[in-house]
């Protein structure tokens, strides 16, 4: 059940002085008939983050506890999207990164579920640069990024898609991924509606120029954009990636 009965608008949020500026990266996009929501930023200037427990080693569990410990920084969040599926105790189910420290190891385990449509895979982040890779091309490449987190299955692999989708499949769930485009832009994607993997797949490689991109969640996808007063808070999250600023002094 729904913690919440409805989203929590951006309004109460800016009124509580959550959120800084707004950062106008969100758009529409149609695809096959469906609609979805695409944000894009580039990781050479904008400061992409994965969080997942606060000082205390406490679960955030939401954008509100995310942007309040933040706000104790003098940092702010212009975006944010659950990143990558966890246990009961909102622990990543896979590899999971932040400023460099692994806080739970890559996963290469055979299992039942999405994350173990192989293959899966990793977003990461490093220097400027951000990519998307099959969980064992990340392990053979034994990068080190600043930030990084496992989940599954991967939607585009070098321009092909998961060999499992299937275009005529009935299973229709909502679902929110990202990918890095060949000019290296970073493009997080939720669907306003239930769509096919298939159809999900193809939006990244065929409309958004993503060769490599990542399914992140089903029914709990979330979503914090002020720029389209959108502040989703219906079910817990584990892993949480964000785009972070500071407050001018």
């Amino acid at each position: 059940m729904p913690l919440f009965p409805k989203p929590f608008l951006v309004g109460a949020v800016l009124s509580a002085g959550l959120a800084g500026p707004a950062l106008a990266a969100c758009r529409d996009v149609s695809h096959l008939g469906q609609d979805y929501v695409a944000c894009s930023f580039d990781p050479a200037t904008t400061d992409i983050r994965l969080y997942n427990k606060d000082q205390a080693g406490v679960p955030f569990r939401s954008f509100r506890a995310l942007s309040l410990e933040l706000r104790h920084r003098e940092e702010y969040m212009s975006f944010a999207m659950n990143g990558g599926m966890y246990h009961d105790d909102l622990s990543p189910v896979g590899l999971h990164i932040e400023e460099g420290r692994e806080q739970a190891p890559l996963n290469t385990n055979s299992g039942w579920g999405n994350f173990h449509l192989l293959p899966n895979g990793v977003f990461y982040v490093d220097d400027g640069k951000a990519g998307v890779m099959a969980a064992d091309a990340y392990r053979d490449a034994r990068l080190t990024p600043r930030f990084a987190t496992q989940s599954g299955p991967m939607l585009v692999i070098d321009g092909k898609l998961h060999p499992r989708f299937l275009p005529d499949s009935t299973s229709y769930k909502t679902r929110n991924g990202v990918g890095v485009t060949a000019e290296g832009e970073v493009v997080f994607v939720v669907s306003k509606r239930p769509v096919r993997f298939h159809d999900f797949a193809t939006l990244f490689r065929d409309t958004l120029d993503c060769p490599n991109a990542l399914f992140l969640d089903g029914t709990i996808s979330s979503v914090y954009a002020p720029d389209i007063n959108r502040h989703d808070r219906l079910f817990p999250m584990g892993p949480i990636i964000a785009v972070v600023g500071k407050f001018p002094r």
